[in-house]
């Protein structure tokens, strides 16, 4: 039995979460402006299986895939929002599956720090080297939840509401992680935006 753990269409990626994806890929590159789908499950090894549904479906690039013992997840994406949603219906109907049978969201940490120190400031930084730099003096929005791959959609929803910075967006392990920056007001706004993206997923 495979069971189906995220479940996630984003309509269209926006510029830094697009950026921040491609540094991870190891398949075909996104774009901003891509429709994508991201999708975990387990066992681990059957990611491979939905992988070759998907490819064969329609028109979609395989971003990237993940193979671990217990999980597997994979991003695919399109231009077309069309060839994405052909994809993941024919995943789905391989599966037996409906969208809404994915796994419910779980936050598990959303917190906002206000003017960051530069000791902190430095050291998430150098721990940090696919994404951009939060600055000394901004404030710092972070949130955690699982399964992981639901990450993905509150890094969009907050990039849409507000003009802060993508630091990190982790979709994979058992967490999900995201970590923002910016003023107070846009890391106000990119928080409620990113809590209201989950709050919003219909599962079983």
């Amino acid at each position: 039995m495979i069971e189906l753990r995220t479940y996630v269409f984003i309509d269209a990626l926006q510029p830094q979460l697009a950026s921040y994806m491609a540094t991870a890929s190891m398949g075909f590159l996104p774009v901003p402006g891509d429709s994508s789908l991201w999708i975990e499950v387990a066992p681990g090894m059957a990611i491979h299986r939905l992988a070759d549904v998907a490819l064969k479906a329609s028109n979609v690039r395989l971003g990237q895939m993940i193979v671990e013992r217990a999980y597997g997840s994979m991003v695919i994406h399109h231009r077309e929002q069309s060839d994405v949603l052909v994809a993941g219906d024919a995943i789905l109907n391989h599966l037996q599956r409906h969208e809404y049978d994915r796994e419910q969201c779980a936050v598990m940490w959303h917190e906002v720090i206000r003017g960051v120190t530069p000791d902190h400031a430095t050291l998430i930084n150098r721990d940090n080297r696919k994404g951009s730099m939060i600055l000394p003096g901004q404030s710092m929005f972070i949130m955690e939840c699982q399964p992981a791959g639901y990450i993905i959609l509150a890094a969009n929803e907050a990039e849409k509401a507000a003009n802060v910075t993508l630091v990190e967006a982790r979709a994979v392990g058992a967490y999900g992680r995201l970590l923002m920056s910016g003023s107070e007001a846009d890391v106000d706004e990119a928080a409620r935006a990113a809590a209201a993206a989950l709050k919003r997923l219909k599962c079983h």
